[in-house]
């Protein structure tokens, strides 16, 4: 969690201090705008924030708090949710190490194409892909309430509409995951830097509700250390 933290915190620092002024000062546009993101820089300024988007960020708290309260974070109460909003769920055998072979984790699995939706869908039994839907992939057995939670607020801020969830910036992310290093944000586009901010966004927003919501249960340090040890969620 602590090696996390920094990340986010280097990863920001050379976006605002290294390449957004840079791109700002040497570019020819008054303004840029990403329709993934809804967010807009404007010279000399710092990132704005669409007023819905932000409705929408603190409904979507407010919602899951309120599914949270009422099946109590039982795993299979919050994927029967899950199903009923028809998004599929499979159950794989060994679903970890098949997934990490495309460098994903058991959990939520956002739209895929190309190679990655070809092996999900031969994993999962869903035939020959060239494009699959989000899609929750997990082991049959007992399932950690909290990596649940995480990979749940993220499936219900994408069903919110939030941006940074569309595959081209889930891809980047990925992608800045294996390599975060200043040469990779270099290579980046102002529009890319904006979709991959609000990627890192929601992946933080669920990372702070489950922090919130343990801290409410048994101490976040306990349950990070459990993550930890018996799952691979994001956080």
């Amino acid at each position: 969690m602590e090696n996390l933290s920094k990340n986010m915190k280097k990863f920001f620092l050379n976006l605002k201090e290294k390449m957004l002024l840079y791109k700002l000062r040497n570019s020819t546009k008054s303004s840029y705008s990403n329709k993934s993101t809804k967010n807009v820089i404007r010279k000399g300024a710092s990132l704005t924030i669409n007023s819905k988007t932000k409705q929408t960020i603190a409904d979507v708290k407010e919602n899951v708090t309120s599914i949270v309260n009422k099946t109590n974070c039982d795993p299979k109460a919050l994927l029967d949710y899950v199903e009923a909003a028809n998004t599929n769920i499979y159950y794989v055998n060994n679903a970890d190490k098949l997934l990490n072979l495309i460098m994903e984790e058991e959990g939520f699995i956002y739209e895929k194409a190309g190679f990655e939706a070809f092996y999900l869908g031969l994993i999962t039994g869903q035939g020959l892909k060239i494009k699959t839907e989000p899609m929750f992939v997990l082991r049959n057995g007992e399932i950690n309430k909290y990596i649940l939670l995480h990979n749940f607020y993220r499936w219900y801020s994408l069903k919110s509409n939030l941006p940074g969830f569309d595959y081209p910036t889930q891809k980047l992310f990925k992608q800045y995951r294996i390599d975060n290093s200043d040469e990779f944000t270099k290579r980046l586009s102002m529009e890319e830097i904006l979709a991959l901010q609000e990627a890192i966004a929601r992946d933080q927003e669920a990372t702070a509700y489950v922090l919130e919501y343990s801290q409410q249960i048994e101490g976040g340090k306990n349950v990070i250390e459990k993550i930890k040890t018996e799952g691979n969620a994001s956080i």
